[in-house]
């Protein structure tokens, strides 16, 4: 796939899954071309008709302007292990996101990324489409600290940085993104000029040029338990702020229990989505004082509790997990609205 003739070409390196022993970042293996797309006929066939006999797995990540429900998504990061793809939502509006839509809403396109909440809130609420069949390493990567017993803080998230350090996945240091961070909070419209500039470039394909080789490293460590809560797990990551009237009936379903996992006295709960109103002025009350309040319930609860904070839904509380874990974070929610 050729280059825009728009644009000067731009290159790096993508990780390959070696069984050498080899390491994978000596930058040595060719670099692969960034194509920076702005019409959807730059884009591989294969990822814009997504069929079961091909079956896609790619780094995937979103760039915006106060990412979310009410800003502006950029740019679409797309890594293959042959080429990245930054797709353009400011040259190519929405006729080349829509062009996509078939491939991020498929079931035979993994879409490898690393806290796919605020990206699902704002391709569902800007261009309606419902983001499928992810493979959240936040997600995966608490997995394998359970399944290695190591048990983590309730807000204990593991940063993209802080992923790509662990020696286990990547081992490097992504001093880059701390650049980024701060022009960001100089300008938080950094994503919308165009042309782009080189570190704009270098910036996105960095993004995701690691994921595809980190799906793999967790893959291999995930059994058949933790890769089912992986998929339930990363669908009520996708839902989780695309709030609707119709109760998600329009979204594809959560993932079954397994038969094989069914083992009486043994076989894993079921997990859901719940969305709480809070009441006008009662959030504070909620969270307390430096957090205490909500910390506590978190500590007592083997689910997660999330806000909409600034970015919104303000009055909103997301409480993913286990049924009888929500509903117990529910009740000690709804207690704390009530004193």
């Amino acid at each position: 796939m050729a280059s825009s003739n728009h644009h000067p070409p731009h290159r790096t390196h993508v990780p390959l899954p070696s069984d050498s022993g080899g390491n994978p970042f000596d930058d040595e293996a060719p670099p692969v071309p960034i194509h920076i797309v702005t019409d959807a006929s730059q884009l591989p066939a294969e990822f814009l008709n997504p069929s079961p006999e091909r079956q896609l797995v790619v780094g995937f990540d979103c760039e915006g302007v106060d990412l979310c429900r009410n800003g502006t998504l950029c740019i679409m990061q797309i890594a293959f292990q042959d080429a990245i793809y930054l797709v353009d939502a400011v040259e190519g509006g929405e006729v080349l996101i829509n062009a996509c839509k078939p491939a991020l809403e498929s079931a035979h396109v993994t879409k490898v990324i690393h806290d796919c909440k605020r990206d699902s809130e704002a391709l569902y609420f800007q261009f309606g489409i419902k983001l499928h069949n992810v493979m959240d390493t936040q997600i995966a990567y608490a997995l394998i600290e359970e399944q290695e017993g190591r048990k983590r803080l309730p807000d204990d998230h593991i940063s993209f940085v802080g992923l790509l350090a662990d020696p286990r996945f990547c081992g490097i240091s992504y001093q880059e993104k701390e650049e980024v961070r701060l022009l960001l909070r100089q300008d938080p419209k950094f994503w919308i000029y165009r042309p782009l500039s080189e570190l704009m470039v270098r910036a996105a394909a960095d993004d995701v040029r690691f994921l595809p080789y980190i799906y793999h490293k967790m893959m291999e460590r995930l059994n058949e338990r933790s890769l089912w809560y992986l998929s339930v797990r990363g669908a009520l990551y996708c839902r989780c702020l695309c709030i609707n009237d119709n109760d998600y009936a329009d979204w594809p379903p959560i993932p079954p229990i397994p038969d094989s996992l069914m083992v009486e006295g043994n076989a894993p709960e079921e997990e859901i989505l719940s969305i709480l109103d809070v009441p006008q002025g009662k959030m504070g009350r909620v969270i307390g004082r430096k957090g205490v309040s909500i910390l506590a319930i978190k500590n007592c609860c083997n689910a997660e509790i999330h806000f909409g904070g600034d970015k919104g839904p303000p009055d909103k509380i997301f409480i993913m997990g286990p049924v009888r874990e929500v509903r117990k974070a529910e009740a000690m929610l709804r207690g704390r609205m009530m004193d």
